[in-house]
């Protein structure tokens, strides 16, 4: 994920949702118990670890059984010691306490809640980057000390690649359409960190890199999951068994599902954003801009897809009397910056979503230069009665203003394309016009429907037209 790329923005749900979210989820769940659970007899080792022999009485306490369940209990006591939801009172002794961030868990504020969520979210993002157990005992050397060097492990360079991975499955899932609630595969998410953009087909070593990827993120999200970040089809472990039979490995490609399939929480958005954020990266959540102005409004949602503009704007409406918010809307579009032509492209499309309430905003624009255009057609489309005609210059000049905006917003799209293509068609001497057309952005408008229009005749017009404008305006 590119850091100078802007990241589009996140719907989230409400903090209070969210907060229920992250009580829920296990891990932070155990966490909590055990604090409670927790008492003067509770006895910890010099890194707040629970002692050994007070591990089945954890598990019990949490209703766990089986193989897993003191390693279970080890995790969860972990997340309460570093979330403050237990305190260490002497450490020489081992003795614990509950911490003051417990009371949180059932008095504070949803964001208090999410706060403490998110610290158990380090913690474990921090543990998903450690070799497994197994790796650790074979790198123990006869005196009983983990010889570092030869697990190939680099901690920043594994911390790294985890959150390479959450950032593209964050962008995955953010993107206009991308995943949305959908689950990703797990050889596409390993794939988006190992096969460079420009390779055609992988190479087997390539392939081979995928594969050992897909595995250690399969071990990762299982670790993941109980803190509530992901929802997570693991990979299916008779994959790993050597078989013979032609038939089922051919069933296993079919079947995509079957080497992991992750899909990011609703609490797992909002984490990952919190994470970004604090990592000084911009990602916008819908919403933001609800209680801006207009001009921030309209130049904050010049970069968003349209679905997610769309509901941004309905949130900012929302809070606003439709003749208060039309006013201020309009009074934000005006301007002959580079900006402006998107801006009143999006005022045009916001008012859209405003009533028949707004129309004494639009009459009182109908002689403005840069609005009178716009509320013009505002108002036939609102079935509006005695809407003056436009002058020629101001049809040649919204002509204009329009394709500076789609330009900006779209670049050389087919849509703009056939739009210049339609323009010449209908109108002959377009070009002999347009060029006189008082708008900051007449010649670079006409130099793009130069380069837009197929025709070389009428390209070579609208390029003369350009020169002139540029030079009419002293370029």
């Amino acid at each position: 994920m590119s850091e100078s790329s802007p990241l589009p923005p996140v719907r989230l749900t409400s903090e209070a949702e969210l907060a229920r979210d992250a009580l829920a989820a296990p891990l932070l769940s155990r966490a909590a118990r055990l604090a409670r659970w927790a008492g003067p007899d509770t006895r910890v080792g010099a890194g707040g670890e629970l002692v050994e022999e007070q591990l089945p009485g954890a598990a019990d306490a949490l209703g766990l059984t089986g193989d897993d369940a003191a390693a279970t209990a080890s995790e969860a006591w972990r997340v309460a010691v570093d979330t403050g939801l237990v305190e260490i009172v002497d450490e020489e002794e081992g003795t614990v306490a509950a911490g003051a961030d417990l009371a949180l868990l059932t008095s504070g504020a949803p964001q208090d809640v999410l706060g403490v969520w998110l610290t158990a979210l380090e913690t474990v993002l921090a543990d998903a980057s450690v070799p497994d157990l197994d790796d650790l005992v074979d790198a123990m050397d006869g005196g009983g000390q983990i010889d570092f060097s030869s697990l190939d492990w680099d901690p920043e360079a594994e911390a790294a690649f985890l959150d390479g991975v959450l950032g593209n499955l964050y962008l995955l899932t953010v993107s206009e359409g991308g995943a949305g609630e959908s689950p990703v595969p797990l050889p596409a998410l390993a794939a988006s960190m190992i096969v460079p953009d420009d390779m055609g087909e992988p190479t087997n070593d390539v392939l081979e890199q995928v594969s050992d990827a897909m595995m250690r993120l399969d071990d990762q999200f299982r670790l993941l999951e109980p803190v509530g970040l992901v929802d997570f089809q693991p990979v299916d472990e008779t994959l790993m068994a050597d078989t013979d039979e032609e038939s089922s490995a051919a069933a296993d490609e079919a079947d995509v599902s079957r080497y992991g399939m992750v899909r990011l929480t609703p609490l797992g958005l909002y984490g990952l954003r919190a994470r970004l954020l604090e990592s000084g990266l911009t990602a916008p959540a819908v919403g933001d801009l609800a209680d801006k102005g207009a001009d921030a409004l309209l130049d904050g949602t010049a970069a968003f897809p349209p679905t997610a503009a769309r509901a941004e704007t309905e949130q900012w409406l929302a809070r606003r009397e439709p003749l208060a918010a039309a006013r201020e809307l309009l009074a934000a579009a005006r301007g002959g910056d580079a900006g402006a032509p998107l801006r009143r492209l999006h005022c045009q499309q916001a008012l859209s979503l405003v009533g028949l309430e707004a129309e004494p905003a639009l009459r009182e624009v109908l002689d403005d230069a840069e609005l009178g255009g716009l509320a013009r057609v505002w108002l036939s489309e609102h079935g509006a009665a005695d809407v003056p005609p436009p002058s020629e210059a101001m049809i040649f000049w919204l002509t204009i203003d329009t394709i500076a905006a789609q330009l900006a917003a779209e670049g050389n799209s087919a849509e703009l394309q056939g739009l210049v293509e339609g323009l010449a068609q209908q109108h002959g001497g377009f070009f002999a016009a347009a060029w006189r057309v008082d708008h900051p952005a007449t010649p670079d408008v006409l130099e793009a429907m130069g380069r837009l229009h197929p025709d070389k005749k009428v390209a070579k017009e609208a390029r003369k037209a350009a020169f002139k404008a540029r030079s009419q305006q002293g370029g």
